[in-house]
């Protein structure tokens, strides 16, 4: 008798590599693999969720009302058009298992969130990345791409891993050119840091009209709730009412919800983050090119760097590593020449200069 036999697409399915977190001979590295929040997260959102232990024998809102009408109030739309997920990635999981069947297939970049195509597999999906223009999202190979089995296209705008965006009159010509019955994706994780741009919108205004528009965003990177995965989409009723119906029950905890609905509320912290990374971003860039490595534009809490050959990036993020300091290869992405560093605080980035100079190939 035979074993059971998952789908045959899950046996193509790449398991997710986070960020390194741990460095031989170091009780504490410095970590600046994950995009995390350099300056923690709001003090409000640590009390409001250490407040929740007090209740942690009952179960939470399985429809986090005060959360989505927080959220709401925040970027003034309907919260009944709010669905909550255990971090966006919950979110991208829940559009998947809706709208792809076996057979169909999701189009994304060609440098694209890991999450994405985990997720389009695990519903019987075939993916199919459009390649990328100088590490940009092209929007023309991605419609070129489209075809009778597409259903579902994802876009990050900022973009992980490259750290790089488009104007949002490129977004809004993608959406205008794919058929009514493909969902477009737009992953907004890193939307906080790009909106001083005049050319970038998150693509809220898009999916309160679009019937096939999905907004998502997060908590854990502007808001430093990286622990507590929370996070959002937003789009017309259909589509919530779809993403609802399979959406596990209970999959925002009291705590995070509690301190999530805090963070909104605390934006002189979101101010002090956005300004933190502003000012970083530049030294950052800097100091990784001295070294000899070319930036990629960024305008998220991270720079992606290139090395002239694979081996100069490995020798690097291993260099980093023996001293204590750890950043994100990204041979797993298809980008074995790269490095992706998160902008961290003052003492952390004063270290990582000074490493940087003394492993230089």
């Amino acid at each position: 008798m035979s074993a059971p036999s998952p789908k045959a697409t899950i046996a193509g399915i790449r398991p997710y590599q986070a960020g390194k977190a741990k460095a031989a001979g170091f009780a504490s590295p410095i970590k600046l693999s994950a995009n995390e929040n350099a300056l923690g997260c709001s003090p409000k959102a640590r009390a409001a969720y250490s407040a929740a232990a007090d209740t942690l024998q009952l179960y939470p809102d399985p429809q986090g009302v005060a959360l989505r009408t927080a959220i709401a109030a925040q970027h003034d739309i309907d919260p009944d058009r709010i669905v909550l997920g255990a971090g966006s990635d919950e979110i991208f999981s829940l559009v998947c298992q809706a709208y792809l069947s076996p057979g169909d297939t999701m189009i994304q970049p060609q440098f694209a969130f890991a999450a994405w195509a985990i997720a389009a597999k695990a519903a019987g999906a075939n993916v199919i990345s459009a390649p990328e223009r100088d590490y940009h999202v092209d929007v023309d190979a991605i419609l070129a791409r489209v075809d009778a089995s597409t259903r579902v296209v994802f876009v990050a705008n900022p973009a992980n891993p490259t750290g790089t965006m488009i104007p949002f009159a490129d977004i809004a010509r993608l959406h205008h050119a794919l058929p009514s019955n493909v969902v477009l994706v737009l992953d907004g994780a890193y939307a906080e840091f790009a909106e001083h741009r005049q050319d970038y919108e998150d693509g809220l205004r898009l999916a309160r009209t679009a019937d096939n528009v999905v907004l998502t965003r997060t908590f854990s990177k502007l808001y430093g709730l990286a622990a507590l995965r929370v996070g959002w989409g937003y789009a017309a009723p259909k589509i919530v009412d779809a993403l609802n119906r399979i959406r596990l029950p209970f999959n925002t905890s009291t705590g995070g919800q509690a301190a999530a609905i805090a963070a909104l509320k605390d934006s002189e912290f979101a101010a002090r983050s956005l300004a933190h990374v502003r000012d970083g971003l530049p030294g950052l860039q800097s100091a990784l090119t001295e070294a000899g490595l070319v930036t990629l534009p960024s305008v998220t809490n991270f720079v992606t760097a290139l090395a002239a050959t694979p081996d100069i990036a490995q020798a690097f993020e291993h260099g980093l590593a023996e001293r204590g300091i750890l950043v994100r290869g990204l041979a797993n992405y298809d980008m074995p020449n790269a490095l992706r560093v998160t902008v961290g605080d003052s003492q952390q980035m004063q270290a990582f200069e000074r490493v940087l100079q003394d492993i230089r190939l």
